[in-house]
């Protein structure tokens, strides 16, 4: 049947009737449109907390890691001057054998004394200032890791990463490499640069397999998963 033959009062319910679905259809995209975006920002919270949980997780374990460390530090210390106690002996100067240089030497237990009363940013200052004065010393690669540790330890992330894979880049081989690499990790992890931090642990895994760094690098990388 056509419109035109409709009665007024059914024309008139019909057009309502159209008019309603119109308006309908246009709040109901809406609604739609809001539930998209409070679904898009319920991800991006849950990404964020999961990422902070994952961040929050590797600093407890580089704090314990690093009680641990001190720990075993201080145990050795006190089994050494027992030692030494036991056979009468004076206690020994580690510092003594590395350096023929008294200048040097002083420059070097100035920077570490520093380090370890935790004035960390003046124990940077003082380990570059090594690195410009002995740039040839036999602990060169021993004082870059303690400047970019300092500076870790000073919360300046962006440089300590800068120096450290400096380090590691000049001098793959070195002793402090893979501990270098861990501290470059930390860094990241501080910066909420999980990736990064996830990649240099794997490479310490895959670079640095046997060494102490490796195994504390793959307790990171669950942490990560």
């Amino acid at each position: 049947m056509s419109l035109y033959n409709l009665p007024l009062r059914q024309l008139a319910v019909a057009t309502l009737s159209s008019l309603g679905l119109l308006f309908a259809l246009p709040a109901q995209a809406f609604a739609d449109d809001e539930a998209r975006r409070a679904i898009i920002e319920l991800r991006q919270q849950i990404r964020q907390t999961s990422e902070q949980n994952q961040q929050a997780r590797l600093r407890l374990a580089d704090e314990v890691e690093m009680l641990r460390h001190e720990v075993a530090q201080l145990r050795g210390k006190v089994e050494q001057l027992n030692w030494q106690a036991s056979q009468n002996q004076p206690p020994e100067e580690n510092s003594q054998t590395l350096f023929t240089d008294p200048q040097e030497q002083a420059a070097y237990e100035g920077a570490m004394d520093l380090y370890r009363s935790g004035q960390y940013p003046q124990a940077a200052g003082g380990f570059a200032a090594f690195i410009d004065a002995y740039p040839s010393s036999a602990q060169l690669d021993e004082v870059r890791f303690y400047e970019g540790s300092s500076l870790y330890a000073s919360r300046n992330f962006a440089a300590a990463i800068q120096k450290l894979q400096a380090l590691v880049q000049s001098n793959p081989e070195a002793a402090r490499a893979p501990d270098a690499l861990m501290v470059v990790a930390s860094s990241q992890v501080e910066s909420n640069d999980l990736t990064g931090a996830q990649n240099t642990l794997q490479r310490i895994v895959k670079d640095y397999p046997q060494s102490a760094a490796a195994d504390t690098a793959r307790s990171r990388l669950e942490l990560l998963q």
